[in-house]
């Protein structure tokens, strides 16, 4: 992997931290966050550090929600306004690289990003989804998946064997959906919170190169 430098960033009502790799690899990425964290969570900047050591150009920033608020879960008023923030970093990032623009998060944030990336299907060139909530704990029939039928990008799911928000099976059956490419990693004995971020990355970033096309990575 090749070093990264990190500083400020801020365009307009965008800001966050910006991850530069020393050879970057033509790909840039908008990192979000889940529902109980922010941007500088040890879970968000560990794969911000891993993706930028890989070659990617990587943009962590607060969802609209952690911005009004700096505690508490995002409402479901809200969701419209982390939308709206997630597209517009995606923009900024596009237009300040010059590099097509994967939609990254966790949990809540890539819940949110995929939903941008199906609704606006030529704004995003991938998605990597962290443990995304497919329903809430103990209530199965409680899907968030209305939205996949509608996703046209590649897919990287990366979940966590004891993620109580969707069983491996369920994530699979329910990921056939999406008409675009789609891989999914399996993390044994991890949850929610991906173990801070400790995860197989030659792994993941072999299958994300895959599905976006880029030279792959040894970890």
């Amino acid at each position: 992997m090749t070093d990264a430098a990190m500083s400020a960033y801020q365009d307009g009502s965008v800001e966050g931290s910006l991850h530069r790799p020393e050879s970057a690899n033509g790909i840039a990425i908008v990192l979000t966050h889940g529902a109980g964290s922010d941007s500088r969570s040890p879970l968000v900047i560990a794969v911000a550090n891993q993706l930028s050591s890989a070659g990617y150009t990587v943009l962590r920033t607060d969802l609209h929600f952690r911005r009004v608020r700096a505690k508490g879960p995002p409402m479901p008023a809200t969701a419209a306004a982390d939308r709206q923030g997630i597209e517009q970093a995606a923009i900024s990032l596009r237009q300040s690289t010059g590099f097509p623009v994967v939609l990254a998060g966790h949990s809540y944030g890539g819940r949110q990003s995929s939903m941008v990336a199906a609704e606006k299907p030529a704004l995003a060139a991938g998605l990597l989804l962290l443990s995304y909530p497919l329903h809430p704990p103990g209530k199965p029939d409680q899907l968030r998946i209305s939205h996949f039928p509608n996703i046209q990008t590649p897919c990287l799911f990366v979940h966590g064997a004891n993620d109580p928000f969707a069983t491996l099976e369920e994530l699979r059956l329910h990921t056939a959906t999406i008409p675009a490419p789609v891989e999914t990693i399996s993390v044994l004995k991890v949850g929610h919170d991906l173990n801070r971020g400790r995860l197989p990355w030659t792994d993941i970033l072999a299958a994300f190169s895959r599905l976006l096309g880029v030279p792959g990575s040894t970890g």
